[in-house]
């Protein structure tokens, strides 16, 4: 039986033309920010099954010696990578199929990183993509029980959550990851050593105390959680703690107004936390389409989760009882279990030795790289959020593979960041986006048509309850091609990535 929606409005911008829309195909994936893109198993696993032994390539490098002779150096690996994230993993990797000795250095597994602790996989596969994606589907399922109950669902008893059991079967599932990420470097014979690197010249790197030569060093550390340096910051946890509690928190602050204090925003609350989000600016999502910000903030206060808008951190006081209040500019509030702060990440550069043989750094931390990857000393590469460019998993194993191309197959290949990079928030409702904002393709084209949808969907109409989803489509009015795509509800991710198959011009 047919079921009558609510029909798109269709608001203008200059000019409103109303012409079919061409789609034109595109190859591009759906890149998630980290803590965003979650690797399926069977992606993972399909990067080691057809390895085959193959004959090595030796590279080497002339010198010239004081006699003016040239000598040739010999090195121990053609390619040395300090970090085994996405990029790193992903360069090593391809440089090996390529024929080159490859070297890859990581510190021991932890679910929570520090100087002494990481693990094979990095942030996404450890501390971010995954583990924040099984939380989120831990936490979905106290909204759709209260959608059940609308399909003829009861329940005897209320259902109850157990911290632990999530927390336990997460962890396992993190080690079996980590294993598969260390079965991918052994099939591709890239040698892993466990340790912390730090480079000593432009072509040897020290773990823990054993040098290594290399004719190339890459760097793909990654980022780390960035606390703010104030009273009381000792008592916060960042989203690594957040991921590994010890137990559920009752009532949690969140700092930030970031996708990953979204995400952290839905899951505590589905897990039936009470949750307070403190941002500094009016609106949450700094830089996505002026609507998707309204929409998610109203949806999200609906499932009961309180924004304390224009209001920044100043001090976190503890009580003699241990409870913590967060003071702000506009005053404290009391009673939270846990102050989470969620203010971004920064380049995790620090004792790496990169001031020492000339690395140049922005202020940030991140190192400054050309079009190629190359860093300031010519033997020295850098990939993934170390460098602070797009921190996206998908881009980090973009630019790992256009390094190994034109390191050892002879190919220049620069990242390509020409094209629109999808992108998803995992809140609840989540959102998917591509493409341009409504502001920025004024500002870019001028004349613009903005389509949009809101409406109540089919299963909200059993439900009872108040969910919504919106949509919206921008569209260059001049030539008809699609500038944007941006929705908030559920499945948006999934929809869009789907949607990938326009080509954004």
């Amino acid at each position: 039986m047919a079921t009558a929606v609510t029909t798109p409005k269709l608001t203008t911008t200059f000019i409103y033309k109303r012409l079919p829309i061409s789609l034109p195909i595109s190859s591009h994936f759906l890149s998630l920010p980290k803590t965003l893109a979650s690797p399926s198993l069977s992606y993972v696993q399909s990067h080691h099954h057809h390895r085959q032994h193959h004959q090595r390539r030796h590279f080497s490098v002339r010198a010239e010696s004081e006699n003016g002779a040239e000598t040739a150096r010999q090195y121990d690996f053609d390619l040395f990578t300090i970090g085994a994230g996405s990029g790193g993993v992903r360069a090593s990797r391809f440089a090996s199929n390529f024929g080159a000795s490859v070297a890859v250095c990581e510190l021991p597994f932890s679910t929570i990183s520090s100087e002494t602790t990481g693990g094979v996989g990095g942030t996404c596969v450890l501390r971010g993509c995954v583990p924040k994606k099984l939380m989120v589907y831990a936490s979905k399922f106290s909204h759709e029980f209260d959608e059940s109950n609308g399909f003829g669902w009861k329940y005897e008893v209320e259902p109850q959550h157990d911290w632990s059991t999530l927390i336990a079967n997460k962890n396992a599932e993190l080690q079996r990851l980590t294993g598969i990420y260390k079965n991918i470097l052994k099939n591709a014979n890239v040698t892993l050593l466990e340790g912390r690197g730090k480079i000593v010249d432009p072509h040897t790197v020290d773990v823990d105390g054993k040098l290594y030569t290399a004719r190339h060093i890459l760097i793909s550390v990654g980022g780390r959680p960035f606390i703010p340096d104030i009273p009381g910051s000792e008592h916060a946890i960042d989203s690594d703690a957040a991921l590994d509690l010890p137990s559920k928190p009752k009532k949690i602050a969140i700092i930030g107004g970031g996708y990953i204090a979204l995400e952290f925003a839905g899951i505590f609350n589905g897990l039936t936390s009470d949750v307070h989000v403190f941002i500094r600016q009016k609106k949450v999502l700094r830089g996505f389409d002026e609507e998707i910000r309204d929409f998610v903030a109203e949806q999200m206060s609906v499932r009961g989760i309180e924004f304390h808008t224009e209001e920044s951190p100043e001090a976190i006081l503890k009580s003699a009882d241990g409870s913590l209040s967060l003071k702000t500019n506009k005053g404290t509030v009391e009673g939270f279990s846990h102050i989470m702060f969620a203010t971004g990440r920064r380049p995790n550069t620090k004792n790496l030795g990169l001031e020492k043989v000339g690395v140049k750094m922005s202020k940030n931390g991140a190192i400054q790289v050309d079009e190629y990857s190359c860093t300031s000393v010519p033997s020295i590469w850098a990939v993934g959020d170390v460098t602070d460019r797009i921190n996206l998993t998908p881009v980090a194993l973009m630019e790992g593979g256009a390094l190994a191309k034109t390191l050892f197959q002879d190919e220049p290949t620069k990242p390509d960041y020409s094209r629109a990079v999808p992108s998803a928030v995992f809140c609840q409702p989540p959102i998917g986006q591509v493409g341009l904002s409504e502001e920025q393709a004024i500002q870019e084209y001028g004349d613009i048509d903005v389509f949009t949808a809101n409406f109540r969907p089919l299963k909200a109409t059993l439900s009872g309850l108040p969910d919504r989803v919106f949509m919206k489509l921008i569209v260059c009015a001049k030539t008809n091609k699609v500038l944007g795509l941006h929705m908030c509800g559920e499945d948006a991710p999934e929809i869009v990535q789907v949607s990938t198959s326009i080509k954004m011009l």
